[in-house]
């Protein structure tokens, strides 16, 4: 089973930008399926989510917010991913 990756954003966000730039860097060499979400005009993603984005979940899991390093993220990525 591939790892999930999902991207909490917004348009406009040098942030995001920054996150989805490491991401897609990772995905060049590590498979992975990702999903970036929106988070703008979502009053419960703006409320969970909008001061803290970007915020990044693999597996699940939130494990970056704000920055991303692309070492961690490239290790988060990389572990084994449990079944069902």
């Amino acid at each position: 089973m591939e790892p999930r990756v999902r991207l909490y954003s917004r348009p406009g966000c040098g942030l995001c930008d920054e996150a989805r730039e490491v991401i897609l860097a990772e995905r060049a060499r590590t498979r992975f399926a990702f999903e970036e979400i929106d988070v703008s005009g979502d009053d419960g993603l703006e409320l969970e989510y909008g001061i803290r984005i970007p915020v990044v979940l693999v597996n699940g899991e939130e494990r970056f917010e704000i920055r991303v390093d692309p070492a961690a993220f490239a290790r988060a990525v990389r572990r084994p991913v449990s079944g069902p």
